[in-house]
């Protein structure tokens, strides 16, 4: 694959990270929300991908933790959602 477009790819996904971190310390999102996880994880996941082609241990090491955190962002967002609508 053309070296532009793996970096492409990486560089979305750092500018999706440091969006949501921006947002994040600007009050614009909330820590547990949808769009703040939901950001991290792409960002984490285009950056993983870009590390496949440029490897780089302790950032593949990073993008996997931020990937693991994320989804546990999303998964308690998704119950709390759904324990809402039960207890209304």
């Amino acid at each position: 694959m053309e070296k532009w477009i793996i970096d492409s790819i990486g560089i979305m996904g750092m500018i999706m990270v440091v969006i949501a971190y921006l947002l994040l310390q600007l009050e614009q999102l909330h820590p547990k929300g949808l769009t703040y996880n939901s950001l991290n994880l792409a960002g984490a996941i285009l950056l993983l991908i870009s590390l496949c082609f440029h490897f780089n241990l302790a950032s593949f090491i990073i993008e996997l933790f931020w990937i693991f955190a994320s989804l546990i962002g999303l998964w308690k967002y998704r119950r709390r959602r759904v324990v809402g609508r039960t207890t209304s």
